[in-house]
């Protein structure tokens, strides 16, 4: 019983970290679509100009991507078969907790029984990426990998940015190529 009851807070810790920084994933494709036929991609640049975030960090999302892809075996084009593009939302988050903090002096009397509320805000922006891979010949989207998460914005060291980027990414492309079944 002692071992079952360490394992269950084991498992209740680890997964309340990793939920804390997880990228919740979801994609879509064209069930009609043979994605063995795709073999070679290439950005789209007019899809990538319009994404609302600074150029530094579309360069690294388009770095892990071009990783990413040339793993899975496909090969950068000047005539490429797929034509991938992105598209970015962020929004900022604010929760207000209220919270009963400690004994309160009330009418010139201590009294433990009266509690004086103090509001908790806490700011955070959760980011969403879009990845689109689109039919070159066709003009298409045949497939679309959403990432949703907490971005790190505050952070002042590039590696830790790049970090979460590429997390993004990696978790994004997971979903490609779409199991068929």
């Amino acid at each position: 019983m002692k071992t079952l009851l360490q394992k269950t807070t084991l498992v209740l810790a680890i997964f309340l970290i990793s939920s804390c920084s997880s990228v919740k994933v979801a994609s879509d494709y064209d069930k009609n679509t043979n994605f063995n036929d795709y073999k070679t991609f290439a950005f789209l640049k007019s899809g990538i100009d319009k994404a609302e975030i600074n150029d530094l960090d579309k360069r690294r999302i388009l770095r892990a991507i071009e990783s990413d892809l040339i793993a899975k075996g496909f090969t950068k084009s000047e005539n490429p078969d797929m034509l991938v593009s992105i598209f970015t939302k962020a929004r900022e988050k604010v929760n207000v907790y209220n919270n009963g903090v400690g004994p309160y002096y009330y009418n010139w009397n201590w009294t433990p029984w009266y509690w004086n509320n103090y509001n908790m805000i806490s700011k955070s922006t959760e980011g969403i990426l879009y990845i689109d891979l689109i039919d070159a010949k066709k003009r298409e989207l045949v497939w679309q990998g959403q990432g949703t998460g907490y971005l790190v914005t505050k952070s002042k060291k590039v590696e830790k940015k790049e970090e979460r980027i590429n997390e993004f990414v990696e978790k994004i492309m997971v979903e490609y190529p779409p199991a068929l079944n």
